[in-house]
């Protein structure tokens, strides 16, 4: 399926450093190396230290989306550190996982708070942990409700911004399941059906004398109960694509789990099985040559010609006014 690169977070630069894991240059210790094996994510969080038992971090449920915290500024971070300062009482997150989580930031040197991110829905995606991901060293297994405190050395980002030491919270929120959770509907006459593996991955039966319509046709087959996906949102689906002619798989996300991309960056049948939809969907497609890569004539390697199904299950999104 072709897609464009698109910002995968926040635009907001403690987004950014929180979980996209973006390296920082003068200072070693500004981020820390992972601890551990790939499946020990406990192992992979830091340690705690003075700057960050320094803090005085608000165990309140959230009333305005921002996490209290207070310190006496400047505070002096020397090296990452972070502790969990409310453990909640859901399962501990695992490697692999996609994890829901809110952050909000405060600059160290003036105590000012910087912003916040993910309290709201559709404000950013989640993400996949790992002992090797900023996102496991900062969360480790902490258990989904708990709130992690951390603390930022700072240093020069990739991009050459000067990043001021910092100070973050980190709310667990959840974790988002890597297929469609919605509620069943019932099968379109004369679509193609579909059954599903035990980890959610599609397998489609063509009927015969399926027609290629003139416009993209969409069946859904699961309604989610998530936000709705608009226009030119980043979103995160698993997705298998078949060849109406034979039958055969030509792509699918089933074997490497989720992938994310913005709905205008693919091509207009599979936007069109995106905008509009819940979150939690999952969504039948059967889209013609026009819709998709055109008229002409067909080989193993090219799409060109073909009529596409594809099977779209609809795990997050996050809105373009969000980024």
């Amino acid at each position: 399926m072709r897609r464009r690169s698109a910002a995968l977070l926040s635009t907001m630069t403690l987004a950014v450093l929180a979980l996209a894991g973006c390296a920082t240059s003068g200072d070693s210790t500004a981020e820390p190396e992972p601890t551990g094996t790939p499946a020990d994510l406990c192992a992979a969080a830091a340690d705690s230290g003075p700057a960050v038992e320094a803090l005085t971090v608000s165990d309140a449920p959230l009333s305005d989306g921002v996490v209290e915290v207070t310190f006496e500024a400047p505070l002096t971070v020397d090296q990452f550190q972070r502790q969990v300062v409310v453990e909640g009482d859901g399962a501990p997150l695992e490697a692999g996982q996609f994890v829901d989580v809110a952050i909000t930031g405060y600059d160290a040197t003036t105590g000012e708070l910087v912003g916040t991110a993910g309290y709201n829905p559709g404000e950013q995606l989640p993400q996949q942990i790992s002992p090797e991901s900023t996102l496991g060293i900062v969360l480790g297994c902490a258990p989904i409700g708990s709130r992690v405190a951390a603390a930022y050395v700072g240093g020069t980002a990739e991009d050459g911004t000067e990043v001021p030491p910092a100070v973050y919270t980190f709310d667990v929120l959840g974790v988002t399941p890597t297929a469609a959770w919605g509620e069943q509907q019932e099968p379109v006459e004369g679509m193609p059906t579909v059954e599903l593996a035990d980890d959610g991955a599609p397998t489609v039966t063509i009927p015969e004398g399926l027609e290629t319509p003139d416009t993209t046709q969409l069946a859904t087959l699961k309604t989610g109960d998530g936000i709705t996906v608009e226009d030119g949102d980043q979103v995160m689906v698993q997705y298998t694509g078949i060849r109406a002619s034979n039958g055969e798989e030509f792509d699918s996300s089933w074997a490497s789990g989720p992938i994310d991309f913005n709905t205008s960056g693919v091509i207009e049948g599979f936007t069109k099985a995106l905008v509009g939809q819940t979150v939690g969907s999952q969504v039948l497609a059967v889209i013609p040559p026009a819709e998709g890569y055109g008229e002409g004539e067909i080989n193993e390697n090219d799409l060109t010609g073909e009529t596409l199904i594809f099977v779209v299950d609809i795990l997050a999104t996050q809105h373009l006014a969000a980024g």
